[in-house]
């Protein structure tokens, strides 16, 4: 019986405005950059020649990068060297996928892996003459946005006929949670290409730090992460604070503290803290590194996650991977993620719900705190570690593509 290891296959991911090379913590730097830093690295240490295409942002940028897990990066021209919100890159799109299919016809890739709406325009474009199969994932989608932000929503007025069109074109669709898939039928996509491989986290990373928890006289500590922006809640969490005597709340996301005076959000979740009367009990810690980030997540003796809104949020998995228990709006991934009155509660995400009272009573049954922790952890080691994330996304590859599923086991 013969042990050789299946050939590899040759994976291009498309990430125009999420570089797995990008610092955290910026406008457009989030949870997409994770996550196609951690899957390439993945797939490239399982055998796999993985390269990752994203926009040149800036001028002294080098044609190509190679990681330290093997991933090559190549920054494509399309458009000005120079950063650019991500609502005002589709002017690029078109020079990003005829470069793409310029590059394809001399050395077509087994499969594509288009990450966001505006990277699967540019992939079935640069695909369509080499005859490469595109699997698409949003990450975010143009239906949810304008459903929750309404006129304030930024994005192109084409997004949504053209999430679509991309939908209908690909050779398969990853889904993050299942609120996903419901979204994607509603918009007339066909069931049959939709598969659900969740998020993931690295739970060697992030696990329980020894010695994070403060003692027993210390203020309860609340600790909320994300981007900062007004989505993510942090308003209802500074609000909430109010009726929750003893307890401070920390807030990580955001630039630098140096840098927080010039943010807008920062401003309005100061004012927010005055208004409320919890200024005092209220720090905004700014842009918090991976690295120092478990040992955040550690001490917290409840993590509050209130986005109105969420595609999947991972910063709740992460907290669960540190034993840290959580209270999150039942929005989106969350809804997958988070299991009521297991690892967590899940609240209403509307102004209506008395966010305060949820948090006092979790905060008043330590034991119960206890063991959601507990319970996140081993929910995460079972359902959202990268490798679980990389051996599913594998199988929709070789469903599509003649690219071999390799197996954590081959590694």
């Amino acid at each position: 019986m013969s042990t050789s290891r299946p050939s590899a296959g040759r994976v291009a991911m498309v990430s125009e405005h999420a570089s797995p090379l990008a610092e955290l913590g910026g406008p457009d730097a989030g949870g997409q950059n994770v996550y196609v830093a951690q899957l390439a690295g993945r797939l490239a240490r399982r055998g796999h020649d993985v390269v990752v295409y994203t926009r040149r942002d800036a001028p002294g940028l080098p044609e190509r990068v190679v990681t330290d897990a093997g991933v090559k990066v190549v920054h494509v021209p399309a458009g000005p060297a120079a950063p650019i919100p991500k609502d005002e890159l589709l002017p690029y799109m078109g020079e990003f996928g005829s470069w793409l299919g310029r590059q394809w016809a001399m050395e077509p890739p087994d499969v594509v892996h288009a990450h966001f709406w505006m990277s699967g325009l540019a992939a079935v474009a640069g695909a369509r003459a080499a005859g490469v199969p595109v699997v698409q994932t949003y990450h975010a989608l143009g239906t949810v946005k304008r459903r929750y932000q309404g006129s304030a929503d930024t994005s192109p007025r084409e997004r949504i006929a053209i999430e679509k069109a991309v939908g209908h074109e690909c050779a398969a669709i990853i889904a993050t949670c299942a609120d996903e898939v419901a979204e994607l039928v509603a918009m007339g996509l066909p069931r049959e290409r939709l598969h659900v491989v969740p998020c993931g986290v690295d739970p060697e990373q992030f696990k329980p730090v020894a010695g994070a928890r403060r003692t027993a006289a210390a203020p309860r500590r609340l600790v909320t992460v994300g981007r900062l922006v007004p989505r993510k809640g942090f308003d209802r969490a500074i609000r909430a604070l109010a009726d929750v005597p003893d307890a401070e709340l920390l807030v990580a996301g955001g630039p630098e503290p140096a840098l927080l005076g010039a943010e807008p959000e920062a401003e309005r979740l100061w004012a927010v803290a005055e208004e409320c009367g919890v200024a005092d009990r209220v720090r905004l810690l700014g842009g918090v590194s991976p690295a120092d980030m478990p040992r955040l997540m550690s001490g917290a003796d409840l993590l509050l996650s209130v986005p109105r809104y969420e595609p999947f949020g991972i910063v709740p998995v992460e907290a669960m991977a540190c034993c840290a228990p959580v209270l999150a709006t039942a929005v989106g991934g969350q809804l997958d993620t988070v299991v009521h009155d297991v690892t967590g509660r899940l609240v209403p995400p509307d102004d209506g719900h008395d966010l305060g009272a949820s948090v006092r009573e979790m905060l008043g049954d330590p034991a119960r705190l206890a063991r959601y922790g507990g319970a996140g952890r081993r929910r995460v080691l079972a359902h959202y570690t990268w490798d679980r994330v990389a051996d599913g996304v594998s199988r929709v590859y070789g469903a599509v593509s003649a690219v071999p599923a390799l197996s954590g086991a081959l590694r």
